[in-house]
């Protein structure tokens, strides 16, 4: 399997595991400028097929210590690289498998690494999202199908992964309160986060 052939995988409950031994070492390490980490993404979803990539929001008041913030993740073995075209979001990259290094020389599962602004729409969008789907089954088997087709339809074509979702996506927010500006713009900016 190489890095960009899109890969959906049934649910599985190590993937909350997961997220709790990754929050519990930014908690530690960003404890005074964080107020609460977040597991996004369909991984957060139980029950719902995904790519095996846990996604975590770091939440932050503001940007007042973003600097010393963006210090300790490279220190921890991420790269910054900025907001990606969706703002009050900061994305980071893992440099190695080791990422985060906190000195156990564990190789992590592949996850995505954000900090947003607690007033934030990228924060917004996949905290609803994510709640919306918890409290939908029948939705959460709908969107696994789909996520399970799509990955067969474009194996190796993520974009083509992530158009054939952004329906769907749109379609729970909508139900969400979003208006139809935010969701245009979401339409927009949509990634592979959800």
């Amino acid at each position: 399997m190489t890095s960009k052939e899109v890969v959906v995988v049934p649910y599985s409950n190590n993937w909350a595991s997961v997220f709790e031994d990754l929050s519990a070492i930014f908690s530690k390490y960003l404890k005074d400028y964080i107020i609460g980490i977040e597991h996004v993404g369909s991984t957060a979803i139980p029950g719902l097929s995904a790519k095996p990539i846990i996604d975590l929001d770091i939440i932050i008041q503001d940007k007042s210590n973003f600097k010393e913030i963006i210090r300790i993740l490279k220190k921890l073995g991420y790269n910054y690289l900025g907001e990606m075209g969706i703002i009050g979001r900061e994305a980071f990259e893992r440099i190695s498998d080791l990422s985060p290094n906190d000195g156990s020389g564990k190789q992590w599962l592949r996850h995505n690494l954000y900090v947003c602004t607690e007033d934030s729409m990228g924060l917004k969008n996949h905290i609803r999202f994510r709640d919306y789907l918890r409290s939908h089954p029948a939705l959460v088997n709908e969107y696994g199908t789909l996520k399970m087709e799509l990955a067969k339809k474009y194996p190796f074509d993520i974009d083509g992964y992530i158009n054939g979702k952004t329906d769907f996506i749109i379609s729970i927010l909508a139900k969400n309160g979003f208006d139809n500006e935010i969701l245009k713009s979401i339409k927009q900016q949509n990634s592979t986060d959800l």
